[in-house]
C-alpha cells in the first residue's frame, strides 16, 4: 500500500480493530477522532480487523452475545459510520447484485436498490467464491449503510478504473439508495457495539419502550450475560424475541438485585441510585 500510495504522493497508516474496540463506547469515540485526524492530515488509513487479537472466530459465542463485525464488509460500512462518510464502495467479483445466481442465463443485474426489504434478503441466492464475505453479507453490510444514510455501491474489481467511474457518477454496479440518517449515538448502538448480554422486561415495558419511554427496573423480568455500565445489550420480550437494544446505566450484577423494583426502592436495595432508568429512552434503539 505505500509503495502504491506513494506514487500519488499519499502517505497511508495501518489501523487494526477489532469488535472490542468498537464496543466501548470512549475507545468508539477516540477511533472516530483518530480516522478524522489521520484524514486531516491528508494520511489514508488501511483499515483491517486485527487477528492477532481478535479470538470472536474461535470461541463459541456467550449467549446473549453478539459480535459486532467478524469480516471486512461489515467492518467497512461501520468505519464508515463512525466518520459519517459520504460513500462505500464495496469491490467484489461480480458485478454487483443480480435478479438471481449471476451464472444463470436469465439472471439480471440489479442497478439500483431503493430500499433493502426483508423479500429481497429472501430472494438473494449468489454467494462471493472468495472469503467469507458472501452477497448475503453485502446485502447486511448495505442495510447498515443505507439505515445510516449512506449510499453503498457493489461493483466488480475487475473493472479498470472502477472507482474512478464511481466517483464520476458513472452507472456502475448496484447502487444502494441511503435512508434517513439515525443519530450518531443510536447508530453506534444498533450497529457499532458487540452485544454483551440480554435484558428480557414483561409486555408492559415492551409496549412503554416502542411509545418511547425509557426502561424501569419494575419492567425488567431477568436477564443473561455478563455485561458493564455503558455496554450494549438486547432488549428481549416474554416471547424471547429481540426488539431493541439499548446502552445500560448499571451494570448485569446491579440489575439483578433491582430488577422487578420500583424507582424510589433503587437507593435501598443498592445502597445508591445512579439513574432512576435501567436505560434511558435516548439509549434505546427500536429494531425493525
Amino acid at each position: 500500500y505505500r509503495e502504491l500510495f506513494k506514487k500519488h504522493g499519499l502517505k497511508v497508516a495501518q489501523i487494526l480493530l477489532t469488535s472490542e474496540d468498537l464496543s466501548n463506547r470512549a475507545a468508539y469515540l477516540h477511533i472516530c477522532n483518530v480516522l478524522e485526524m489521520t484524514l486531516q492530515l491528508g494520511i489514508v488509513p488501511i483499515i483491517n480487523e486485527n487477528d492477532v487479537t481478535s479470538t470472536e472466530e474461535l470461541t463459541p459465542i456467550t449467549k446473549g452475545c453478539k459480535v459486532c463485525f467478524s469480516d471486512n464488509d461489515i467492518l467497512s460500512v461501520l468505519v464508515a459510520n463512525a466518520l459519517e462518510a459520504d460513500l462505500i464502495i464495496i469491490l467484489s467479483n461480480v458485478d454487483g447484485l443480480y435478479t438471481m445466481h449471476p451464472k444463470r442465463r436469465d439472471a439480471k443485474l440489479i442497478k439500483t436498490v431503493e430500499k433493502i426489504t426483508p423479500e429481497l434478503k429472501c430472494e438473494i441466492e449468489g454467494k462471493s467464491r472468495l472469503g467469507r464475505g458472501g452477497m448475503k453479507t453485502k446485502i447486511r453490510a448495505a442495510e447498515i449503510a443505507t439505515s445510516s444514510g449512506i449510499p453503498l455501491v457493489i461493483a466488480n474489481s475487475q473493472k479498470e478504473n472502477v472507482i474512478l467511474d464511481i466517483l464520476a457518477g458513472k452507472k456502475m454496479g448496484t447502487l444502494f439508495k441511503p435512508q434517513k440518517r439515525l443519530p450518531h449515538i443510536k447508530r453506534w448502538i444498533a450497529y457499532g457495539a458487540s452485544t454483551k448480554g440480554q435484558i428480557f422486561v414483561n409486555e408492559g415495558a415492551k409496549k412503554a419502550i416502542l411509545k418511547g419511554a425509557s426502561l424501569l427496573p419494575v419492567g425488567v423480568v431477568k436477564l443473561t450475560g455478563t455485561f458493564n455500565e455503558g455496554d450494549v445489550v438486547s432488549l428481549v420480550d416474554q416471547d424471547n424475541v429481540e426488539f431493541a437494544k439499548g446502552n445500560p446505566n448499571y451494570n448485569s450484577g446491579e440489575i439483578t438485585i433491582i430488577k422487578g423494583l420500583k424507582t424510589n426502592q433503587i437507593k435501598k436495595a443498592l445502597g445508591y441510585i445512579r439513574r432512576k432508568e435501567i436505560i434511558a429512552r435516548k439509549n434505546i434503539h427500536i429494531l425493525k
